[in-house]
Parts: C-alpha cells; sequence; structure tokens
C-alpha cells in the first residue's frame, strides 16, 4: 500500500486504488453501459420526493413556485453532480465519496464519509420500504396491521427488503434488469401524469406565482433549523424565504444520485459513462420533477392540495380519480427500485472499506460466480430489513438529507485538492470555472444543511462520534496503511 503522510491523515494513492480493483478475490464484474447507470441513478432518485413533497411544500411554503425550488436544489445537486463525475471518472473504484476522500482528505475523514454513508443508505431504503408497505396495502387493501405504520412489526417491508437483497446479492447485471423495468414504469407514469394534468391546468391557479411572504409557525426547541436557532432569524412562508426555505427540504427528493459514482468499478468505460450516468440522471430527473410540480400547481389551488398524497388528490379535486391507481402503481415500482439500489450502493461501500482493511476484510469477500461482495450485500439487507420493521424512523429521515450534503461537501472539497495535489493525473472529465464552482458547491451544501433542525444535527453529530469511536478501537491500527507504515517503520 502507497501512503503520501503519516498517521490518521495519510491518503491512499490514486494509483493504489486503481491496482487494488484488480486484487485477486476481490474483483467486480465490469458489465454497466451508461444506460444502466441512468436507470440506477433514476431508480433511487425519484421516489417519495415526487409522490409528496411536490404538494407538500407547495402547500405550506411555496404556492407555485415550488417549481422554484426544485430548480434550486436541483442547481446545487448538479454542482455536486459534476464535482463527482471528476473524481468517479478519474478514480473509478467503488466506495463513491469513500474512495475520494481516502485519496484527498486521509484515512479519518473518508472513515467519517464511509460510517455517514451507511447510515445515510441504510435509513433511506428502510424509510422507503415501510412507504412501500403502505402504497401496497392501500393498493391491495391489506391488512393494516401488517403493511402500515400502525403495525407493530411491519412485515410487508421486511419482506421487500429481503427479496431485493436476495437480487442484489445475485449479481449487478440482474439488478441493472430490474431496476431498468421499474424506472420505465415510474418515468412513464409521471409522463402521463404530465400531459393528462396539463389538460386540467388552470392560468388562475398559478397567479401569483410567488404568494405574498407571511410569518410561519415558528418550530420549537430541537425542531428548528440550525440557522433560525442560531441567528434568531423569524420563520416566513412563502415569499422568495417560503421558496428557499422549501429548496431545502425539497433537495431530499434529489438525494441518492451519487450512488452511480459507486459503481464506478462495474462499468465498462467508466472515463465516458460516469459522467453521462450522472448528469444524464439529473437531468432527466429534474425535467420529471418541475413537470410534475408545474402541472399540480396549475390543476389546483396549492392551498387544497393534500399533503399526503397530491398526485392522487389533484386528479380526484378535478374528477379524474381514476388516474389515482395508476399513480399508485407508480409508486410502488418508484419505491422499490430506490431500496434495490440503496442495498446495492451501501454493499459497495463497505466493499471498499474492507478492502482497505477499515472493516474486516473477509466480510467483502466476492462471489466467484456472481461477482458481487454477497456476504456483506446479505448482510447489510439483514440491517435494514431490521429498521424497517421494527423502527418508526420518523423524522430520522431528515438524517439522509445531512448525510448526503455532507458526502458532497467533501467531494466538492476533494476536487479542489486533487487538483493541487495530483495534477499529472489524467482527468477525462473536468470541473468548469474550478476551483470557483466546486466552492460555490460546497458553500451551497452547508447553506441547505443549515436549513435542517437542530435535532437532525445533534443526531448525526452522535451517529459520528460513534463512527470515530469505531475507527480508534478497530481501523485506526487494522487498515492496510496502518498495517504497511507498521512494517515500514525502523525497529528501535
Amino acid at each position: 500500500m502507497t501512503a503520501r503522510s503519516r498517521g490518521v491523515f495519510r491518503t491512499k494513492s490514486v494509483e493504489q486504488t486503481l491496482r487494488d480493483t484488480d486484487e485477486p478475490g476481490r474483483r467486480l464484474h465490469r458489465t454497466l453501459k451508461a444506460r444502466h447507470l441512468m436507470a440506477f441513478g433514476v431508480g433511487i432518485v425519484i421516489g417519495t420526493g415526487i409522490f409528496t413533497l411536490t404538494g407538500q411544500q407547495a402547500a405550506t411554503n411555496a404556492g407555485p413556485a415550488v417549481v422554484v425550488s426544485f430548480l434550486v436544489a436541483g442547481l446545487v445537486s448538479a454542482l455536486a453532480a459534476l464535482c463527482y463525475a471528476e473524481l468517479a471518472s478519474t478514480v473509478p473504484a467503488a466506495g463513491s465519496a469513500y474512495t475520494y476522500s481516502y485519496a484527498t482528505l486521509g484515512e479519518l475523514v473518508a472513515w467519517i464519509i464511509g460510517w455517514d454513508l451507511v447510515l445515510e443508505f441504510a435509513l433511506g431504503a428502510a424509510v422507503v420500504a415501510r412507504g412501500w408497505s403502505s402504497y401496497l396495502a392501500g393498493l391491495f387493501d391489506l391488512p393494516p396491521e401488517l403493511f402500515t405504520e400502525e403495525a407493530p412489526v411491519n412485515v410487508g417491508a421486511i419482506v421487500v427488503v429481503l427479496a431485493l437483497g436476495v437480487v442484489a446479492a445475485v449479481g449487478i447485471r440482474e439488478s441493472a434488469r430490474l431496476t431498468s423495468l421499474l424506472v420505465v414504469v415510474k418515468v412513464a407514469v409521471c409522463v402521463f401524469v404530465i400531459v393528462l394534468g396539463a389538460l386540467y391546468v388552470k392560468a388562475s391557479n398559478l397567479t401569483p406565482f410567488v404568494p405574498e411572504s407571511r410569518p410561519a409557525e415558528a418550530a420549537s426547541g430541537l425542531d428548528r433549523p440550525l440557522v433560525q436557532a442560531v441567528l434568531g432569524i423569524d420563520p416566513v412562508a412563502f415569499g422568495i424565504g417560503g421558496v428557499l426555505a422549501a429548496a431545502a427540504v425539497v433537495f431530499f427528493a434529489y438525494t441518492g444520485f451519487e450512488a452511480v459514482s459507486g459503481l464506478a468499478e462495474e462499468t465498462e468505460d467508466p472515463q465516458r459513462d460516469l459522467p453521462r450516468g450522472l448528469l444524464g440522471t439529473l437531468a432527466l430527473c429534474t425535467l420529471l420533477y418541475v413537470g410534475v410540480a408545474l402541472v399540480i400547481t396549475g390543476m389546483v389551488p396549492f392551498t387544497d392540495l393534500d399533503t399526503g398524497s397530491p398526485l392522487a388528490d389533484a386528479f380526484r379535486l378535478v374528477g379524474a380519480g381514476w388516474a389515482a391507481d395508476l399513480i399508485a402503481v407508480a409508486a410502488v415500482a418508484g419505491l422499490t427500485s430506490v431500496i434495490l439500489v440503496d442495498i446495492v450502493t451501501m454493499a459497495r461501500i463497505g466493499f471498499a472499506m474492507s478492502r482497505d482493511g477499515l472493516l474486516p476484510r473477509a466480510v467483502g469477500a466476492v462471489h466467484p460466480r456472481w461477482g458481487t461482495p454477497f456476504a456483506l450485500t446479505l448482510g447489510i439487507t439483514g440491517f435494514v430489513a431490521l429498521l424497517a420493521g421494527f423502527v418508526p424512523l420518523g423524522a430520522l429521515a431528515e438524517m439522509v438529507s445531512i448525510g448526503t450534503l455532507f458526502a458532497f461537501l467533501l467531494v466538492s472539497v476533494g476536487v479542489v485538492v486533487l487538483r493541487r495535489t495530483r495534477p499529472d493525473l489524467h482527468r477525462s472529465f473536468r470541473v468548469p470555472l474550478s476551483p470557483w464552482l466546486p466552492a460555490v458547491s460546497a458553500l451551497a451544501c452547508v447553506w441547505l444543511m443549515t436549513n435542517l433542525a437542530v435535532a437532525t444535527w445533534l443526531r448525526f453529530l452522535v451517529w459520528l462520534v460513534l463512527g470515530l469511536a469505531v475507527y480508534v478501537l478497530y481501523g485506526r491500527t487494522r487498515s492496510r496503511l496502518a498495517q504497511a507504515e507498521a512494517t515500514a517503520a525502523p525497529t528501535p
């Protein structure tokens, strides 16, 4: 192993990272193309956000200008996507932000971001699995004591996680095929919503596009956004302030696209296909989000939108209730693909950490036939199934957003650091206007993070402290770089 510094901030060279991708017994199969990457990206991005946040934020914060909120959140994501595209095409290895941080910011930061990403995707998968179970119960009139939030044990959530975990363990190509099928279904229904809904749009419902600002009910205590708690800012609804506040919330709808970069090691031509997959995912998802938000707020007055199921409710209000069943089908398909990609992504991050010795290397072994880290995938599946079945996650879903933004922040910084430390590296894709654009990306991430609740920050810090303890007790001395340093150290 090659390290460029000593101690907990030792960095792993890009060359060593790439050599490790050919390590016998830990070599993933390169079978994915740009279209598969976009399918994974759209599969994880389009989920609960498009089915709930559009109406929720239109009704409570932004009115018809929720369209602008989606554009702002999409812009922040696009800035981060450019940074991911440069690093992923330069260092085409599994692990996503964890791997990039190891090569730029050091082992301790890499461990923290890897630990953070596991939390992000595990919580995301569990939250979505519980939502999947509730949608399925409504679609087929299944018993609520087994399939909804009322259930002491959410059997539906457990079953779907276990089934998709088996698919993820069997092979990446099988996962890509199922994801592609589910993506076709939900994109088709989203287009259907836009086309049919456009027939019911009334210009009067879109006026005023930005409703007049008014004081909002202040959250109390730990539920207040960090920026309000620190600066004593009074919360507002609607107006420009409301639109920007909504942008911080609807950002959740874009979380997960970075999973595409985690598939770099299984991509046939990562230098070409990873930037296409990342940027193509965001472009398509932003178009669908904006189209749906514009149509829904144009169909009915935003004050009449149901905040729980706004899409279905909007069609019922205009006399097209039959379309609600199609929307429910799209929701089930959409959420299924999100769970699958979450599991695949977590396994790749854990695989990279195991290969570096920060987790036990035995758990990251690759199946000789399936070409996946099968034991790790099944272990992660069991963990997510327990969360989904027994833990009502509620407000913890916000932690998905803070975890994602933290990863985006480090990746944006990583682009600048690697440009300075390794200007000689071949970069098939380069972020334009560097270092200014990555700096804007980093600042935008910090701004959105400050709009999350104080309680979310505290939970996040507790999780990071736990991760730090695990690193100090295990990874600090057992990582491959630490072992290499110990071997190279002169004997006194």
